[in-house]
């Protein structure tokens, strides 16, 4: 009896052994599995999660010409800053060649840690990756809300091999950035922890919507005085994608951007997993440019573009393909415009809420060019 029961024991470590396996390391029957899988999504795709309501996306667009390009922009800048142009200072502080053991990065020459603080004492810190021989463009990597952009490690990996330079940014009041009290005259105290907490501190003279792209600003302003980058490019995961849209579209310094499953237009988010947190659907915001009208921002310029990435199979938001419904309006529109180019890519490579080795590939290809 005793024998009987190790080698049940055995069987079954031995399958979970085996699963576990296929799961991480996509050995067989992976594959099989995956194909399976897409198949029965592909059968009962969101008929009844998605809902694609009926609307003139024509009609959503009110850009028909560089001067309406120019207002979006600038009629952003005033909400965002109440004031007519973006910040124009350097970081509080930069401390160069720092070790952070975590990032045991091949071909890295060395981190620079900038901490820009804002108002109420919320503070963003992101690192400056030198690879040993630049190419002299620089990648802007956003993480999400999961956290620190050590989960982009990978990202920050692939592309420090290829000799780009990397930016590295998290999400406010996420990884290294702090979590402050305030003290509010009608509220008493308030620990910042969640996004949804900034509400408290709108006002007529404050948007705190500041507070995701003010970083970016003070550090390129920092990069353009210190450094002789050829090129800015933006590339963002989640959050971080959707930080990538609202920054492109009042930054001409950005090149490329690439984010990834960071947002949809609003009539094709009709599952909850898809509205998003407070900043993607502030409608103060969105009245001024809508997500159609920022892509388009986005996209527009000499040298500019903007490639959105969904992952077909995602497990946390913006997953199908419904989003080529918006391509072609989009991109004839870039182009009735002048210069700049607007794309959509729909990963089905795998069934996670990242930015794949296809997409990698994709994205670089898309660089070079």
């Amino acid at each position: 009896m005793t024998k009987f029961i190790f080698f049940i024991i055995f069987i079954a470590l031995s399958f979970f052994t085996w699963g576990f396996a296929s799961g991480v390391y996509h050995v067989f029957p992976y594959d099989s599995i995956f194909e399976i899988k897409n198949s029965i999504y592909d059968k009962n795709n969101d008929n009844i999660e998605f809902e694609i309501l009926d609307v003139d996306i024509e009609s959503l667009i009110h850009i028909s010409n560089q001067n309406d390009l120019d207002n979006k922009k600038n009629s952003l800048i005033n909400y965002i800053w109440k004031n007519d142009s973006p910040p124009n200072y350097q970081p509080n502080f930069v401390d160069t060649n720092i070790v952070d053991d975590r990032f045991d990065l091949s071909n890295l020459k060395s981190i620079d840690k900038i901490t820009v603080s804002m108002k109420y004492d919320v503070e963003s810190i992101s690192y400056l990756f030198n690879p040993e021989n630049p190419n002299n463009s620089l990648i802007i990597y956003h993480q999400g809300h999961a956290g620190d952009f050590i989960h982009g490690k990978e990202t920050i990996q692939y592309f420090i091999d290829k000799n780009y330079s990397v930016l590295a940014f998290s999400m406010p009041l996420v990884g290294l950035n702090n979590r402050p009290v305030i003290d509010d005259p009608d509220f008493g105290k308030i620990k910042l922890d969640l996004h949804e907490e900034f509400k408290f501190l709108e006002s007529d003279s404050f948007s705190t919507i500041s507070y995701f792209v003010e970083p970016i600003v003070v550090s390129l302003n920092y990069l353009d005085k210190n450094y002789n980058f050829e090129s800015y490019n933006f590339i963002g995961i989640s959050g971080g994608g959707w930080t990538g849209i609202l920054y492109s579209a009042i930054d001409n310094r950005i090149s490329r951007t690439y984010s990834i499953a960071g947002s949809s237009p609003f009539y094709l988010r009709s599952i909850p997993e898809n509205f998003g947190d407070y900043e993607q659907n502030l409608p103060e915001l969105y009245r001024i440019a809508n997500y159609l009208e920022l892509y388009i921002l986005d996209s527009h310029g000499e040298g500019r573009g903007l490639l959105q990435i969904f992952n077909k199979y995602d497990s946390c938001c913006f997953s199908g393909d419904i989003y080529l419904d918006y391509q072609p309006i989009i991109s004839d529109k870039v182009s009735s415009l002048g210069t700049g180019s607007f794309q959509i890519f729909i990963d089905d490579s795998h069934d996670e809420h990242k930015i794949s080795e296809k997409s990698f590939r994709v994205i670089l290809e898309d660089l070079q060019n």
